[in-house]
This record gives structure tokens, sequence and C-alpha cells, in this order.
């Protein structure tokens, strides 16, 4: 089986509280709604979208930071929504997420080698790994000299480090257990753009040197398109468009990530200046209100009746092409 991870169907809801007389009206945000996705063993499939379309969630969702509503998600064909604790320890260790901002994750009172060496520990405890205190050690000093610290910053804090470094510790200790997928959620956007290309590659070479697989959620498309294989659209909690990265930027299908794709910048002026801008009309709907039709109903140039009525699925275009799904009834 060439595929590591499995997502079908992710739905997570969060209630929001009650209505009516007798408060039994529930309220939920549909923060992700029905997302299916495959990641093959080395491959890095970028998740994008603007703020607040349900990337983050996924994320936790899938790492069961979050229960979710419902759905299923197989980590090298095994379930991990139907784990228990101690069952979804174990599985966790192959799977490890790299979180947004460097200054809020690391724990301030934890020296640099704490920080590193608390996955592993706390997996020795529970009788999970088997590692000595001097081999945690120098996994620890390994694990820094890959992610490009010095090894005797070990017993330094995180406010002695600057936002780039303290990335680099946080790539540092979701790699301590070995993982083969690590969940990357927008862990360049809060750097400064000097330093956004170093963690880019340094995520490249970590992946070739370790054979890793990456969920790579951001908001940049350039970024998306740099590191990724493959790409997903998100769009209002649903994946509107997946295609390899370059069926998706020389041919975006969807009306959503043909918008996205013309308001970002293109560094020669003289294509800049002859493309043709897409404007989306409309605000983004609420999460708080599931519709029976599309999702981009109200902001697409391209809307028809049924648009309104009925939800498309994410499946092949009129081409047949098996790598490149649509959720719109202008491509079947």
């Amino acid at each position: 089986m060439n595929e590591l991870l499995e997502v079908k169907d992710l739905r997570m809801y969060f209630h929001t509280g009650t209505k009516g007389i007798l408060k039994r009206e529930k309220h939920y945000t549909y923060a992700v709604d029905g997302v299916s996705f495959n990641i093959k063993k080395g491959e890095t499939l970028g998740l994008v979208g603007e703020s607040g379309c349900g990337k983050s969630t996924v994320a936790r969702a899938v790492s069961r930071l979050y229960t979710p509503t419902s759905g299923e998600v197989y980590l090298d064909g095994k379930n991990l929504t139907a784990m228990k604790s101690r069952e979804l320890l174990e599985a966790r260790r192959n799977m490890q997420l790299v979180f947004q901002n460097p200054y809020g994750f690391l724990n301030p009172r934890m020296t640099t080698g704490d920080i590193i060496a608390e996955p592993m520990r706390i997996y020795k405890q529970r009788g999970l790994l088997n590692m000595t205190e001097n081999e945690i050690i120098k996994r620890v000093e390994d694990l820094m000299e890959m992610v490009g610290l010095l090894k005797y910053y070990r017993n330094r804090y995180p406010h002695e480090f600057s936002g780039g470094q303290r990335q680099r510790i946080g790539i540092a200790r979701a790699l301590a257990l070995k993982p083969r997928l690590i969940l990357a959620d927008e862990p360049i956007s809060a750097l400064d753009v000097s330093i956004q290309s170093q963690i880019l590659n340094l995520f490249k070479d970590i992946q070739k040197e370790m054979g890793l697989s990456y969920l790579f959620i951001a908001h940049d498309l350039a970024v998306i398109e740099y590191i990724s294989d493959r790409v997903a659209v998100m769009y209002l909690g649903k994946i509107m468009e997946i295609s390899d990265n370059d069926g998706l930027y020389n041919n975006p299908r969807h009306p959503y990530t043909q918008a996205l794709l013309s308001a970002a910048p293109i560094p020669d002026p003289k294509i800049e200046a002859a493309r043709k801008r897409i404007i989306l009309t409309g605000d983004v709907p609420s999460p708080n209100i599931q519709r029976p039709g599309c999702y981009f109903y109200d902001r697409c140039q391209y809307r028809m009746e049924k648009c309104k009525a009925s939800r498309p699925e994410l499946k092949a275009g009129k081409d047949g092409n098996e790598e490149h799904k649509v959720a719109c009834f202008l491509c079947e």
C-alpha cells in the first residue's frame, strides 16, 4: 500500500449554544464539513485556503487533538478515529505536529534540550520507548544539528532564541520520535520573509533524509507551489479542488481556485500587467449555517440554479483525470 494517510468524509462541528424556549435547538459551527483526501508515502500535500476555512481544524482533527464529529482517519491502514487512548498514543509517534506560532508553543520554563526530549521521555515513561537518558540526550543533540542549531544551545531557554530558531526547535521536537508524517500548520506565516525560505528548505532537506510525508498548511500560494507535490484548495470547510502541483497552477478548474490564483502576484511585470484579475463579490457565508447547495454559490460568477439546490461532489472532470478532482458542476 502506497498511501500513508487516508481521510474519509471528515467532519468537525463545534457546538455554539442552544436556542428556543426550551433550549432544545442546538447550534453548531461547521468548521470541517465532509473532507476527504490521501497522502502517499514520501509525498507533500499542500492545503491552501483563506483564513477561517478550516485548514487548521483539519490538522487537529486528523491528529485527534480534536475528536472528529464523524468520518474516518487511517494512518498506515489503521483507523485512528476508532482507537482508545493508549493505542492512539502508540500511533501518534508516527504523526507529529509543527504549529504556527513559534512564540506560543514552547514552554518558557523548559530548556531547549528538555523541550525536544519531552516526547521521548513521555514515551519512555509509558513503556513505549526503550532509550537510556544518555541516548535521549545524544538524540537531542543530533536533532539540533539536523535543524541547524548548535548543540550547546541545549541549556538555553526559548526567550533566548529568534522566531526562526524557535521554529527549528519545534521541528526538532516533532522529529524526536522518528515519525512518518508531519502535519505542518502554517509553520512559516509568523516568520520574517528572509527566514521563511530557510525553513522551507529545511523541511525539504529533512523530507529527503528521513523519507517523511507532509500535510503542509498555508495561505500563501507561492509557498504551497514550492513545497507541495499535490495541492488541495479549501473553502468554508470543504475541499473544492485537488490536483497535482502542475495541474492546479497551470489549469485551475474551480472558480474559487481561479480567483485565488489571479490574486497571487507574478514577479514578471509584463505578465502581471496583462493578466485579468478575478474580483469576488459578496461576503464569505457564515460557517454556522449548512446549505443544501454549493458553498461558493453566493460569490461565483458562473453560478447556476442547480448549484443552489444541490452540492457538487469532489470528482474527476470531463477528461476523466482521477488526479485532478473538482467540486463544481461546470466541470462535469
